[in-house]
């Protein structure tokens, strides 16, 4: 879930008092805030999402970890599951409802399976050397949730006593009080929960900077307590990573979007990729995708927001800077928009874009120049007289070097680049050793995916 415009976001001050060291954080040199750190495997890791309802004919935890063994080949590392919560009832979007309008944090929607059913697929996804991350859904609640029985407090309410709702289109579910301590501790229970009784590996947390900080930074520590966990947050405030990992790179996906759209032009990439180094440290894992739930079922389909150039945004989404992401279906070359409230089951067509993430997933992991965070290496733009239509860039960290070239023209281009020849070097799809000299030509809409 987000809210369409993420610069209406708030931004949190933080006043946190010192707190200890333990096997996945440190206190920052000012004594003054905890600093998480990510788990040691997420260095090199790939993310996908998962949408259990829409994954198979029967959209439960058992047929989807039958995909296990084929996604570990393709490379994805970790698994993040959409909401797995019963969902509520009344005042339901559709005939399914939201995912996101939870019921009861303690329970597992009945539609995926049981408890024992989410344990095997968390098993099976640990013996593949996976991990697995809950979406979890700190901000609000269904109208008929669990708590507003027992907790009736633990909600914001009007001058009239009633339940409100966050934001006036989010009209299925309703905004927990952030300021309730006793809210607070039980959802953090709620969440070492899964961590500690089913081996969960970290949480995504759905709309992060609607949350007070500090909730997130008292949750990781605990968290933290139990095993070393890694967090995502659907969110770009640079201070979240005081409590997170990774956030979103929205602005970068609403770029590209444009982009693709020919709503802007490769200027605005320098751009944002610019403001993006700026904004955050190198330590700061972000995620880029080229779609998710939300921008898929609202905003489009693949084909539909990128057109001839989406496997050149997919390359450059896995290489430019931070942690890739996948979602459900674009193996499968996903050209349509998922119903969000119904079942709409992917279709598969034997997945024709499985091999092209696998060449991607597969160099993020074994060239460290693409390793997340200050791991990663350096980028280096490289600039050519035809800048209009080919954007190219290197990862640059010790002998290790990945050159990308994307050519966003429908046309073939000859251009020149600048700083000369650049050399020998592996393609990463052909395998073949190519000779990059200092003029050079691109088919349409076509990369160059190249390592040293």
């Amino acid at each position: 879930m987000k809210i369409l415009t993420s610069r209406l976001t708030p931004v949190f001050t933080l006043l946190i008092s010192v707190l200890f060291f333990n096997s996945c954080g440190q206190v920052s040199p000012n004594n003054s805030v905890y600093v998480p750190e990510p788990p040691e495997w997420s260095v090199d890791a790939s993310i996908y999402e998962v949408n259990i309802r829409q994954y198979s004919p029967e959209g439960t935890f058992n047929a989807f970890a039958e995909h296990i063994p084929r996604l570990k080949v393709m490379g994805v590392d970790i698994l993040w599951l959409m909401p797995i919560h019963p969902i509520g009832e009344e005042n339901r979007k559709g005939t399914l409802g939201s995912y996101y309008s939870v019921a009861d944090y303690m329970a597992v929607n009945s539609e995926f399976g049981t408890k024992e059913d989410f344990r095997a697929l968390v098993e099976t996804a640990h013996e593949y050397d996976m991990k697995v991350i809950l979406d979890w859904v700190a901000n609000h609640t269904s109208w008929d949730a669990v708590w507003t029985e027992t907790n009736p407090e633990f909600y914001e309410s009007d001058e009239n006593g009633n339940f409100v709702p966050p934001v006036e289109d989010w009209d299925d579910v309703i905004q927990l009080d952030l300021d309730n301590p006793e809210m607070q501790e039980q959802m953090i229970q709620a969440m070492e929960y899964w961590v500690d009784e089913f081996g969960v590996d970290g949480y995504r947390a759905d709309v992060a900077y609607m949350v007070p900080t500090e909730f997130w930074i008292e949750a990781r520590q605990r968290l933290d307590d139990i095993k070393p966990v890694f967090m995502l947050a659907e969110a770009e405030e640079p201070e979240l990573h005081q409590a997170f990992d990774m956030t979103y790179a929205w602005d970068y996906a609403e770029t590209i979007r444009n982009i693709g759209t020919g709503e802007a032009d490769l200027s605005a990439l320098d751009e944002t990729l610019n403001e993006s180094f700026e904004m955050f440290n190198r330590s700061d894992y972000r995620m880029l995708f080229t779609t998710n739930h939300d921008e898929n079922s609202w905003t489009g389909s693949d084909p539909d927001m990128y057109g001839e150039n989406f496997e050149n945004f997919a390359v450059l989404s896995a290489t430019v800077w931070g942690m890739p992401l996948v979602y459900s279906g674009q193996e499968a070359g996903l050209d349509q928009q998922i119903e969000f409230f119904e079942k709409d089951l992917i279709e598969w067509k034997d997945y024709p874009l499985e091999d092209f993430y696998r060449t991607l997933l597969t160099l993020k992991s074994e060239n460290p120049a693409l390793y997340n965070g200050a791991e990663g290496g350096k980028y280096l733009k490289m600039s050519t007289n035809r800048d209009d239509t080919i954007f190219s860039f290197k990862r640059i960290k010790n002998e290790d070097q990945v050159f990308v070239i994307l050519n966003f023209s429908d046309g073939s281009v000859d251009f020149t680049f600048d700083s000369g020849d650049q050399g020998q070097w592996l393609d990463e799809f052909s395998s073949d050793s190519i000779t990059i000299s200092a003029e050079y030509q691109m088919a349409p809409n076509s990369y160059r995916l190249l390592s040293q």
